[in-house]
């Protein structure tokens, strides 16, 4: 009787265990994302106390090269060595580099400190959708995922928010103070509960391939940031910095082909629906972080929105993506089909970019809502599919890679996203300001296409209205661009081939089944 009622409760054990784990993967991605949105609030007091404002881009730009560089390089030492001890070593790197960042006595230290914590970073991400992959069969993986996905969006409606509130009572340090009890949590709940089977590793680390990807990842990254602001699009530091990126992802391949543990094994993109995850998963990093960068910007700027809760002006946008990534996974772990969505996902990014390239200085906050919700709807039909997709075109040996390189195409093309559109924005305000404001539009903009509220409100009207006509020039020609670009997305996602989900089904042969969850209590 003992024994019936120990079988009888197994599965609900697995369960709860299961449960566990994903609370715990849950704030470490939470600490991934909220990270640079807490800090992005705190920077204006960070400069008040410790100076050095002309290196103020380097406090962002240290954590983001870090981060990209390392994404790749955490996959496949996951692959390598074991999932779990890799976590674990990005999650313990990533807190010392905030403990370090809170403690920081210059700009200096600060912007130090700040990329070990990338280095860090770069592995939460990937190990989280790693370990999902490793745990849940892809059948089930959709309604997980969608959580991520609400997670994801609640971190960028919340993140601005508790930035603000800490710096306001606590000071800006709390700002990186705040990551180390919730890391302790999930570190502590993933050592207990979290038990997968060792890796063997009896190839070397492939270090030329991995230096040559870094290399290559920090001139993309650099290019992005600092051309057209820093440095002209056109001016040697940038070209020199193009050849050195082609230069070194050239070899960087080449070197591929012959590595005996490649870093990222060329085999995988063999899989036609693995590349066309890739590609659209650029394209939604491309869109959304441009998305994110300029609607604000034109609620501020043109329909006189607040900044102080400048999260909750995204709010229909990341609240339809929340709504339609659970509705995604529920739908494909119900019917075991994907199919639809990066398609429907693909054609609302579309249309609801052009809508949005159609508002002018008399749009109103619930139309310009209405376009949002389009853009966001159309963002969380391809969020976490397009993960699910790719880890279910990989062996389950690659499941690290396959994540990892599935989330540095949505990191570079929020990158590209953000400087090409942010490009296209400026040059746009900055022709219109000399157009329709005179001498004085062409000085107001001179420094920067972004004016604060302080700095909108000294302005004489005639050049304010100036400018709102400028910013709402500058939104359409970026929507526009992003609509254009989005369609790339639609054609990829008209030639993904739904393959069955394996593990999925009431009946599962032993053949097709994925390997069942390794959680213990």
């Amino acid at each position: 009787m003992a024994d019936t009622q120990t079988v009888e409760t197994e599965p609900d054990k697995k369960q709860r265990s299961v449960r566990v784990v994903l609370l715990a993967l849950m704030i470490t991605m939470m600490l991934a994302m909220l990270d640079n949105m807490i800090v992005g609030t705190a920077m204006p007091t960070i400069v008040g106390e410790l100076g050095g404002l002309e290196h103020l881009s380097w406090v962002v730009t240290a954590y983001t090269l870090a981060t990209a560089a390392a994404t790749p390089l955490w996959g496949k030492l996951g692959d390598m060595y074991g999932r779990k001890g890799v976590f674990m070593t990005s999650i313990v790197l990533f807190l010392i580099g905030s403990a370090l960042s809170g403690m920081a006595q210059d700009m200096g230290q600060l912007i130090g400190f700040r990329a070990v914590q990338g280095l860090g970073a770069g592995g939460l991400m990937v190990g989280v959708m790693a370990i999902i992959g490793d745990l849940i069969p892809p059948r089930e993986r959709g309604k997980y995922q969608g959580m991520m996905a609400g997670v994801m969006a609640l971190a960028m409606i919340g993140g601005p928010l508790v930035g603000g509130t800490i710096t306001d009572n606590w000071g800006w340090r709390w700002s990186f103070y705040i990551n180390l009890p919730l890391g302790v949590v999930a570190l502590g709940l993933i050592s207990v509960v979290l038990h997968l089977p060792a890796k063997r590793a009896q190839a070397r680390i492939d270090y030329l391939g991995a230096a040559l990807l870094t290399v290559g990842i920090t001139s993309i990254v650099l290019v992005t940031t600092w051309g057209g602001t820093e440095y002209a699009w056109t001016s040697a530091r940038i070209m020199e910095l193009i050849g050195i990126g082609v230069a070194a992802l050239v070899g960087f391949v080449f070197w591929q082909t012959k590595a005996a543990e490649p870093v990222l094994p060329l085999h995988i993109f063999r899989s036609r629906n693995f590349t066309l995850m890739s590609i659209i998963g650029f394209i939604t990093g491309f869109v959304m972080f441009g998305a994110t960068l300029f609607l604000p910007l034109y609620q501020q700027s043109v329909q006189g929105a607040s900044a102080t809760n400048s999260g909750l002006l995204l709010l229909p946008m990341l609240g339809a993506m929340l709504v339609t990534s659970m509705v995604a996974g529920r739908v494909t772990t119900n019917s075991g089909r994907y199919y639809v969505f990066p398609v429907l996902g693909s054609v609302l990014m579309v249309v609801g970019l052009y809508l949005l390239s159609t508002m002018d200085t008399g749009t109103s906050r619930f139309t310009s809502g209405v376009f949002m919700a389009v853009v966001g709807l159309g963002m969380g039909c391809l969020m976490q599919i397009t993960m699910l997709v790719a880890q279910n075109s990989v062996e389950m040996k690659d499941m690290g890679v396959a994540s990892s390189s599935t989330t540095l195409f949505r990191t570079l093309g929020s990158s590209f996203g953000v400087a090409i559109m942010g490009a296209l924005f400026n040059h746009r305000v900055q022709d219109t300001m000399a157009e329709r404001g005179g001498a004085l539009g062409s000085k107001v903009t001179e420094q920067s296409a972004q004016l604060d509220a302080k700095s909108l409100e000294k302005l004489p009207d005639a050049v304010r209205e100036a400018y709102q006509y400028a910013v709402s020039a500058g939104t359409h020609s970026a929507f526009l661009l992003g609509s254009i670009v989005a369609v790339v997305s639609l054609v990829a996602a008209v030639f993904v081939k739904e393959v069955p989900l394996k593990g999925a089904g009431p009946q599962k042969s032993a053949d097709d089944a994925a390997p069942a969850p390794l959680v213990e209590v």
